[in-house]
């Protein structure tokens, strides 16, 4: 079994959660652009709890560019994967409410 695979099921065990294969990132920022980004970081974690990694929020970040950015003349399977993640943050109620306007409009 692979050394990393092995750490995997290792951590799975131990605390009982499926752990993602990762790397870690790293980009310059300059100063002026430093707030604007934890900014961005701060809110996505208000929206989404504060208990998900910066690395999460990011990726929603992300995944609202390219939904937005591919809305007019771009890859509609890339907006509907965006439109599917952040159906899953909705609470139940809002989750209801999005499906009767969803199922209102295609009928």
């Amino acid at each position: 079994m692979p050394r990393e695979q092995f750490r995997r099921e290792v951590e799975k065990e131990l605390t009982g959660r499926e752990v993602e294969p990762h790397e870690i990132i790293y980009f310059k920022l300059y100063k002026s652009q430093s707030p604007i980004v934890e900014q961005a970081i701060e809110t996505a974690a208000l929206m989404l709890g504060s208990d998900k990694s910066r690395g999460y929020c990011l990726e929603m970040i992300c995944a609202d560019f390219l939904a937005g950015a591919n809305l007019d003349n771009g890859n509609p399977e890339i907006l509907l994967q965006s439109a599917l993640r952040f159906f899953k943050f909705l609470p139940g109620e809002e989750r209801q409410t999005f499906l009767h306007h969803v199922t209102e409009k295609a009928s």
